[in-house]
C-alpha cells in the first residue's frame, strides 16, 4: 500500500469544518501517488545509519539519518518551545533538508515545532520532501499552524496508515500502524504513526504515544514484525504503554524514554520501569542521559549519550537532570551486537561448557577463573554474591575501559575506564550496587543478571571485538 497523498485545501477544509472536534478524521484522499524522488541517491551504502533522540523534555523529536544522508524527522517537540530546541540541533549538525517530515499525531507535545521547521526548511534551507500524519485532525492552534505552514508552502502532505512504507535510502520504514479504519473512537495516542527503521540486522521500533489498545492492535496484526533492537518507549513511559505482551514480542536489546525529569505527569511512570527492569533491559533516558544518538552499522549499534548515568531502569531517577537543548558533548557508552534476527541475542543449546578461551589483546590475555551465577539464598536479594571473576594471564597489562560485558540475552555492561589488570590481577564483576575497586566492580543491575542453569559469558572490546565468549552450564 502506498502513502496516500492528501489535498491540504480538503485537509484545512475538513478541519475548519470540525474545530472543536478532538480527534476528527479526514476524508478519504483525492489520489494517491508514490513519495517524492529524495535529494540523496537511491543506491544504499554500506554505512551506518544514525537515530538520535534529542532531549526535548516533556515531548519528544527523534531524527533519523542514512547511510547516505537522507533524513527523517519524526515529530519537533512541544509547542511553548516553538521549534527551538529542534532548529538548534539540526543546525548544529549541519541538516540542510528534512526528507521526511513525520507527525506521529497531532498533539501539541509532538507537534509543537512543526511549523517552525517548515517554516525554516522552505525559507533558508533546502525544503521539506514529503509530510506525513495519520490524519486525525487536532482543533489546537498549534496544529493549525502547523496546516496552514504546510499549505504555504505547498509541502507534499501524505495520510499515512499500517500497510504504508517510506522510502528512505539505505533503510526500510514499515508503518505497522495506525490501521484503517481507525481505532479506540479515533483517540489520537491509540492512533499515532508506529514506525520501524530496519537497517542491516538493527531495527528501531518508534511507536509515538501508542498505548494499550494500539498495541494490541499490533500484538494482534503485527507481531512478527515487532521484534526490535531498540524500543523508544510509547507514550514518554506511561504506564499505559510497554506492556508486558508487547515487551515480550518486541524483545528489545535497549530502549529509550523521552520525558521531562520532572514530568507533571510522572513519566516514566515505575510501572513501566518495573516491566523493564524484569527484563533487564538497559534504558536510557533523555531527562539524565541527556540526548541520544544510536549509531547501527547493521550488525551493531553504538550508543552515545551526553551524560554516564546508570542504564538500570530503576536507577534512572537516582541520577542528576540535564537540561533540554544542553550542548555538552556525546562519549560512546557501549556497543551492542545483535543476531541475525534484529532482535534480542538469544543463546545456543549446549550440552557441554565451552573451554575457556584465552585471547590475546595487546599481548594481554583475558580468562574467567570463576563464573558465582546461583548466589546464596534469594538471588535478587542478593546480587553482589553473582559475579564473573577474570584474570590478566598475559605477560602485559590489560587495559579494559569501555569494554563490554553481555550476557547472551544481550544485557551489558561497560567497563569504567581506567580499569587495568597487571599481570596475574583480577577483577571480580557484581551484579549488584556498590563503589568501585581496582578488584572488584558492579553492575548496578538491579536483577539478576547470570543464568543459574547456564548462561554465555561475552567479553567485547572498543573496536567491537569478541575478546572472549565462554558459556557455563
Amino acid at each position: 500500500m502506498q502513502n496516500q497523498r492528501v489535498s491540504l485545501v480538503l485537509f484545512i477544509a475538513i478541519l475548519v469544518i470540525l474545530a472543536g472536534c478532538v480527534g476528527s478524521g479526514l476524508s478519504n484522499p483525492t489520489h494517491t501517488s508514490s513519495p517524492p524522488a529524495s535529494s540523496t541517491t537511491s543506491t544504499p551504502s554500506p554505512g551506518s545509519l544514525n537515530v538520535h533522540f534529542i532531549n526535548v523534555g516533556q515531548s519528544a523529536s527523534t531524527l533519523v539519518v542514512s547511510p547516505t544522508g537522507e533524513t527523517m524527522l519524526i515529530d519537533s517537540g512541544d509547542w511553548r518551545d516553538d521549534g527551538r530546541i529542534v532548529l538548534q540541533y539540526l543546525e548544529q549538525h549541519n541538516i540542510t533538508r528534512i526528507d521526511h517530515l513525520v507527525t506521529s499525531h497531532a498533539d501539541a507535545d509532538h507537534i509543537g515545532g512543526n511549523a517552525a521547521v517548515i517554516n525554516y526548511y522552505e525559507t533558508q534551507a533546502n525544503g521539506i520532501g514529503a509530510v506525513y500524519d495519520p490524519g486525525i485532525a487536532s482543533s489546537s492552534s498549534t496544529y493549525q499552524r502547523y496546516l496552514d505552514a504546510v499549505e504555504r508552502h505547498d509541502v507534499t502532505l501524505y495520510k499515512t496508515q499500517a500497510g504504508d512504507n517510506i522510502q528512505f535510502d539505505g533503510a526500510t520504514v514499515s508503518v505497522l500502524a495506525p490501521p484503517s479504519p481507525y481505532i479506540a473512537n479515533k483517540e489520537r495516542n491509540e492512533n499515532s504513526i508506529v514506525l520501524k527503521v530496519t537497517h542491516g540486522k538493527t531495527s528501531f521500533l518508534l511507536p509515538g504515544d501508542a498505548a494499550q489498545q494500539e498495541e494490541q492492535y499490533m500484538l494482534e496484526q503485527q507481531t512478527p514484525a515487532l521484534n526490535s533492537t531498540v524500543l523508544y518507549a510509547g507514550h514518554h513511559g506511561s504506564r499505559s504503554s510497554t506492556g508486558d505482551a508487547f515487551l515480550d514480542t518486541v524483545t528489545p536489546q535497549v530502549a529509550v524514554i523521552s520525558s521531562a525529569y520532572d514530568s507533571q505527569y510522572g513519566h516514566p511512570h515505575e510501572e513501566t520501569l518495573s516491566r523493564l527492569a524484569a527484563r533487564n533491559i538497559p534504558t536510557y533516558w533523555t531527562a539524565v542521559h541527556g540526548t541520544i544518538v544510536l549509531e547501527s552499522t547493521g550488525k551493531q549499534i553504538t550508543v552515545k549519550t551526553q551524560a554516564a548515568v546508570p542504564t538500570n531502569p530503576q536507577s534512572l531517577r537516582s541520577a542528576s537532570p540535564i537540561e533540554p537543548g544542553d550542548t555538552a558533548p556525546l562519549t560512546a557508552r557501549t556497543t551492542i551486537t545483535v543476531n541475525t534476527t534484529g532482535g534480542s541475542a538469544t543463546a545456543s543449546p549446549t550440552t557441554t561448557a565451552t573451554p575457556t578461551p584465552t585471547v590475546s589483546h595487546s599481548t594481554g590475555s583475558l580468562e574467567i577463573t570463576e563464573a558465582h551465577a546461583d548466589a546464596a539464598g534469594d538471588d535478587a536479594d542478593n546480587l553482589n554474591d553473582e559475579y564473573i571473576v577474570f584474570k590478566n594471564t598475559g605477560n602485559a597489562p590489560l587495559d579494559l575501559s569501555d569494554w563490554q560485558l553481555r550476557d547472551a540475552a544481550g544485557h551489558s555492561y561497560t567497563v569504567p575506564r581506567g580499569t587495568t589488570l597487571r599481570p596475574g590481577e583480577q577483577v571480580t564483576v557484581h551484579s549488584g550496587s556498590g563503589e568501585n575497586t581496582t578488584s572488584d566492580l558492579y553492575w548496578n543491575s538491579g536483577q539478576p543478571i547470570w543464568n543459574n542453569g547456564g548462561d554465555t559469558v561475552i567479553v567485547v572490546d572498543t573496536e567491537g571485538t569478541t575478546v572472549l565468549r565462554e558459556t557455563y552450564e
